[in-house]
């Protein structure tokens, strides 16, 4: 028994440094503190908690896949739209936002725009009783600037490559 408890009691990720968990800590004071001095100015409900869950990885795992741009960005937009469609169908009914989760990871794996935090936007959707037009523009304006944030972060030093750049191989010769 004990030899299968201890993996999940296992530590997968490398240790890091010092220097680095802070300027990942203070990378998302500053992300977090821009998005709600935006909600504040624009009345809009910017603060929404799967936000801060993208901000552990866009700041504290630049690298994982489901950080990228294209993810967190692409991954909400997805969850917004598949928000809209089940509260549309099932309004005011908790079943849409077990719905709608669902629906957004399948979309999400099929499109490869995985974003974890993004999953959350359905449950958001209902609980939060936004229309669609703001569930919308919330959600892009904060992803966008949450990734804008995270890029000029990753510039400062000591660097991180974000977004991870993909290799492209050489044009074939004829």
């Amino acid at each position: 028994m004990r030899h299968h408890v201890k993996h999940y009691f296992r530590r997968h990720e490398p240790k890091g440094h010092v220097h680095l968990h802070l300027k990942s800590c203070i990378g998302a004071i500053l992300a977090m503190s821009a998005v709600g001095a935006l909600a504040t100015v624009t009345h809009l409900p910017l603060l929404i908690a799967p936000f801060g869950a993208s901000a552990v990885l866009l700041f504290g795992q630049p690298k994982s896949p489901l950080a990228q741009p294209a993810n967190v960005i692409g991954g909400y937009f997805v969850a917004a739209l598949l928000a809209l469609g089940v509260t549309m169908f099932f309004p005011g009914i908790w079943l849409a936002g077990a719905v709608g989760v669902g629906l957004a990871i399948a979309l999400m794996l099929a499109l490869r725009v995985t974003h974890p935090p993004a999953g959350a936007v359905p449950l958001v959707a209902i609980a939060g009783q936004m229309n669609g037009a703001v569930l919308l523009e919330v959600v892009m304006i904060g992803s966008a600037l949450l990734v804008a944030i995270a890029t000029l972060h990753h510039l400062i030093p000591p660097r991180q490559q974000y977004p991870i750049r993909i290799e492209e191989s050489p044009a074939p010769v004829e």
